[in-house]
């Protein structure tokens, strides 16, 4: 086995050129009332970056982080992040959480111990879960690919060896959203003797071939939503080395191409931190900007687009629960999820949007114990 302990940790010198860096920002004008109407407000970006130099506290955050054993393991040539979590219960169910872009490993961090110790959240010890938690290759603090081709099918398969090869779990089941949620499509189709279950709050389906009216205004709405909101898509699947360059060498500029996508896609109302604090903000941010994967982690779209059988595939028998948050931009209706997927758990949440883990922890862990609480009981 491959596998060795890791705990993040960043270098004061990191944190001493970021802060310089955050200081000579050269900042540009933005129009009057302009909002995130152009991209990124820049008044918000503006005194989160001063937050990040002058109080945020990173020592504290990487203490957080490191509560929970961390790992490496080479796979495919690849060192993989990941925490290892697991509940002492014999009959845990082992679970793999999957992240996307531009999220982390830290996405996942207030659903752990509900999911762990359900019992100690008001669930049944007998629903526990042993979690492993990685970063996409190339994400955060794990190793970066060297070589083309880390598309989603290579990466669903270097996490199927994650689980059983070196993790030896014969049977597992699997959750996502965003990239997270492609791939666990991905594993549950091309692994189907070893996944249990798929448990997504993340879609990627067409509508069906003769729509109806309702559908028509489902694509249409998709459509505007394609049409306004992709534009990072095709940048990061095209020309991604062009755009990383700048955001590797500007932590604000790196913060304005990522929080704007929390504002849009998050379930924020007026204001963004009455969903997402400061602190939530900037520690997702520093899985980026510490280990300097920006550039690394882009990529996935390039790769993305160049792997069609990481979209393509025949339907997934595989059980499974998706849980539809109202404001994903993403989210699709029942039936069309039922043309690809044995879809046997479906829940319409209340509120939260695309970054279910980090807005609404309570309502996912839930929906996850109870979507697997059907598959444990036969």
């Amino acid at each position: 086995m491959s596998i060795r302990p890791f705990a993040i940790s960043v270098p004061d010198e990191v944190l001493a050129d970021l802060r310089e860096r955050l200081a000579r920002t050269r900042w540009p004008e933005q129009l009057p009332g302009a909002g995130w109407d152009y991209g990124a407000n820049l008044d918000y970006i503006r005194e989160l970056c001063d937050y990040w130099a002058n109080g945020y506290d990173w020592r504290l955050h990487e203490g957080h982080l490191n509560r929970y054993p961390g790992f490496l393991a080479e796979v495919d040539g690849v060192d993989l992040h990941f925490w290892h979590i697991t509940s002492g219960n014999p009959s845990a169910i082992p679970l793999l959480l999957v992240h996307g872009w531009p999220g982390s490993i830290f996405e996942f961090y207030f659903i752990i111990d509900r999911l762990v110790h359900p019992e100690a959240h008001g669930n049944s010890a007998a629903d526990a879960f042993d979690l492993v938690i990685p970063a996409l290759p190339g994400f955060g603090f794990g190793g970066k690919p060297r070589e083309r081709g880390w598309g989603i099918s290579r990466i669903a398969a270097a996490f199927h060896t994650l689980m059983t090869r070196e993790l030896g779990y014969r049977r597992y089941g699997v959750q996502g959203g965003d990239w997270g949620g492609i791939i666990s499509a991905k594993m549950a189709s091309a692994y189907p003797e070893s996944v249990i279950g798929a448990h997504l709050n993340f879609l990627f389906v067409q509508p069906p071939p003769n729509p109806t009216e309702e559908d028509r205004k489902h694509i249409a709405a998709r459509d505007a939503f394609q049409a306004n909101e992709t534009g990072y898509s095709l940048t990061q699947g095209t020309k991604p080395d062009s755009l990383t360059l700048a955001q590797s060498d500007s932590p604000a500029g790196l913060a304005a191409w990522v929080v704007e996508k929390f504002h849009t896609w998050g379930d924020v109302g007026s204001n963004i931190e009455d969903t997402f604090s400061k602190d939530v903000l900037l520690t997702n941010l520093m899985f980026y900007w510490a280990p300097n994967s920006v550039a690394s982690s882009a990529r996935i779209y390039y790769e993305a687009r160049r792997d069609p059988a990481g979209f393509v595939y025949p339907r997934v028998e595989v059980p499974t629960g998706v849980a539809v948050f109202p404001r994903e931009p993403w989210r699709v209706p029942r039936h069309w999820a039922e043309q690809r997927f044995n879809i046997v758990h479906w829940t319409e949440m209340p509120r939260g949007g695309h970054f279910a883990a980090l807005e609404q922890p309570a309502l996912l862990a839930s929906d996850i114990i109870a979507f697997f609480r059907k598959l444990r009981t036969g």
